[in-house]
């Protein structure tokens, strides 16, 4: 399957300044799936929230039958020289040979695994040993991407991640984002039906279960219900300390603060902290308060 990107909700905030609709922050969650060995380079991006599958709570037979069936590649089989960038690629036989030796080391540590789970290893332990040829299913929101599609959509880019960006931008220029007015909220995993149907309580809720899981299904991929939604936020959130990084991706437009003012040669809300009244609960993003912030004890001091 390879590289695949999906926008799971894009939403666009709005402020009416006097007789005009003014566009504000633009705040995006996407659902991603990539190999897992670029995964520490999206990782260096802290403006980013995200939530990601666990080698931890995969069993091991379903993570070894992946390996096999779909095993993470690389895209570009560069020719070893100086520096961190390969310009060349292998090609012929060399080519054909450096696929194959990939391919084939996989089968040892496919083996070595399923030997260490039927020995009784837990799955947190023996399905590392086959991370190189896993992939990594992904959740991220940001209202900030400009600077990773600069550093990563750039051509010095390892080519992995690279293709990464380069699809995720995109996806978001196809994109056309949902209006929001102050007070509307960003919810991810929540249908239109489900949006008009549920209080805004319950829609927080069911929206952080759903990005808990990185998806509407469930781990057996069966559709999820309402009460098992319900019954997992309160794992998450019901627990000491708070499993809170799900609650992340939920966000509330800000309103502007007295002194907010926008850009009158753009059109567009100024980005100055002072611009909104609660920049303390924006978190990582901008012009959104975070659903994580409005938890009691989300952050715990030493």
């Amino acid at each position: 399957m390879g590289i695949n990107v999906k926008i799971v909700a894009d939403s666009r905030s709005h402020y009416t300044v006097g007789d005009r609709l003014i566009p504000g922050v633009r705040l995006t969650t996407f659902q991603l799936r990539y190999p897992r060995f670029i995964h520490a380079e999206l990782m260096t991006h802290r403006v980013f929230s995200r939530n990601a599958s666990s080698s931890r709570a995969i069993p091991v037979t379903k993570m070894l039958r992946e390996i096999i069936e779909d095993p993470a590649m690389p895209i570009h089989w560069g020719i070893n020289e100086k520096g961190m960038q390969a310009n060349k690629h292998l090609v012929g036989f060399k080519l054909w040979a450096v696929k194959k030796i990939w391919r084939l080391a996989r089968y040892p540590a496919v083996g070595a695994a399923y030997l260490a789970h039927k020995i009784g290893l837990h799955k947190q332990i023996a399905n590392r040993i086959c991370e190189p040829w896993s992939h990594i299913n992904v959740l991220v929101s940001s209202t900030e991407y400009a600077n990773w599609y600069s550093l990563r959509a750039h051509k010095d880019a390892q080519p992995e991640i690279r293709a990464l960006a380069r699809k995720m931008k995109a996806a978001q220029d196809q994109s056309i984002p949902r209006r929001l007015m102050p007070g509307d909220w960003h919810l991810p995993f929540l249908s239109v039906f489900e949006r008009g149907e549920m209080k805004i309580e319950q829609a927080l809720k069911v929206s952080t279960a759903r990005c808990a899981r990185l998806s509407y299904l469930t781990f057996d991929q069966k559709p999820s219900t309402i009460d098992q939604d319900m019954a997992l936020y309160e794992r998450l959130v019901g627990s000491s300390p708070l499993h809170a990084s799900p609650a992340e991706h939920q966000a509330k437009v800000d309103t502007l603060s007295p002194d907010g003012f926008y850009n009158v040669k753009t059109g567009k809300v100024w980005d100055f902290m002072d611009s909104w009244n609660h920049p303390e609960l924006h978190g990582n993003f901008r012009g959104f308060i975070q659903h994580r912030k409005l938890l009691k004890g989300e952050f715990v001091r030493g």
